[in-house]
């Protein structure tokens, strides 16, 4: 039996390479923490590895862990698929979430519960849990009834990801650059949405570029990834300097030359 820990995410000197490339290693070293409650944000300069650290951490395949070690609720996920990770407890959101013309998102919620609670979830309880959950996030029936992202603007694709977390009700949530192309308005309404959710079980990592998401979603911990390695945290007083200042002054005062990889 696996032992209990009061963190949800342990990351310890993680180094990631893409999976058919391994000469290109993009995470160097990576440590994280992240407790059940709390809402961290990741933030770096473009192709620093954000998005390659949260794909490592879901168990993506199109990355290879080197060497380090991914621990979810005190096991040990390593080595385990990403659709094990899933049914543990584990949801990432997509940057760029995938259209699938004909399958409604009744369908689609209805088979990922399924497989996130090991059996089949009756329809009055499923229909239930789905009307109260586009209740808490503030979204019409109608919206349910659509195929998933067919169509969807930037926004809705977003949303209906967000609905995906409410109803699967994971333990821990990265939401990989949620704010990307949204204008204001979007923007405001996803946060709204995660806000909605946010319970003292769950833990939640913001992958993002700017800042002006966490002033929806106030983070309690804001890192900095650079060259794929974490060399700086704070509270949200640090997302505030890099929006008035950028990542430069930040690297020097590190000694840090600030080059970032590719991926």
């Amino acid at each position: 039996m696996t032992a209990m820990s009061d963190k949800i995410l342990e990351v310890n000197d993680l180094h990631v390479s893409i999976a058919d490339k391994p000469e290109l290693q993009i995470i160097r070293g990576a440590n994280l923490e992240i407790r059940p409650g709390e809402i961290h944000a990741l933030m770096g300069p473009n192709g620093s590895g954000k998005s390659t650290l949260a794909n490592s951490i879901a168990g993506s395949p199109a990355y290879e862990v080197d060497s380090g070690q991914i621990l979810f609720q005190g096991q040990d996920v390593t080595e385990m698929p990403a659709d094990e990770r899933a049914r543990l407890g584990m949801f990432l959101s997509f940057q760029y979430p995938t259209a699938i013309p004909g399958v409604t998102m009744v369908n689609f919620l209805r088979e990922a519960l399924k497989a996130r609670r090991g059996e089949e979830v009756p329809a009055r309880e499923f229909l239930g849990e789905l009307r109260e959950t586009l209740k808490t996030l503030k979204m019409d029936e109608s919206f349910a009834r659509r195929y998933v992202n067919d169509g969807f603007s930037g926004g809705e694709k977003k949303r209906a990801e967000i609905l995906q977390l409410g109803m699967l009700k994971p333990s821990l949530a990265i939401l990989d650059e949620t704010d990307s192309g949204l204008d204001v308005d979007a923007l405001r309404t996803v946060a709204e949405g995660v806000n909605a959710l946010r319970t003292p079980d769950i833990g939640i990592l913001i992958i993002t570029h700017y800042e002006r998401i966490l002033n929806y979603i106030t983070p309690d911990v804001v890192h900095i990834l650079v060259d794929g390695r974490i060399v700086k945290s704070g509270d949200f007083a640090l997302a505030k300097e890099i929006e008035a200042n950028g990542y430069d002054p930040i690297l020097e005062e590190l000694g840090i030359a600030g080059e970032a990889v590719t991926a």
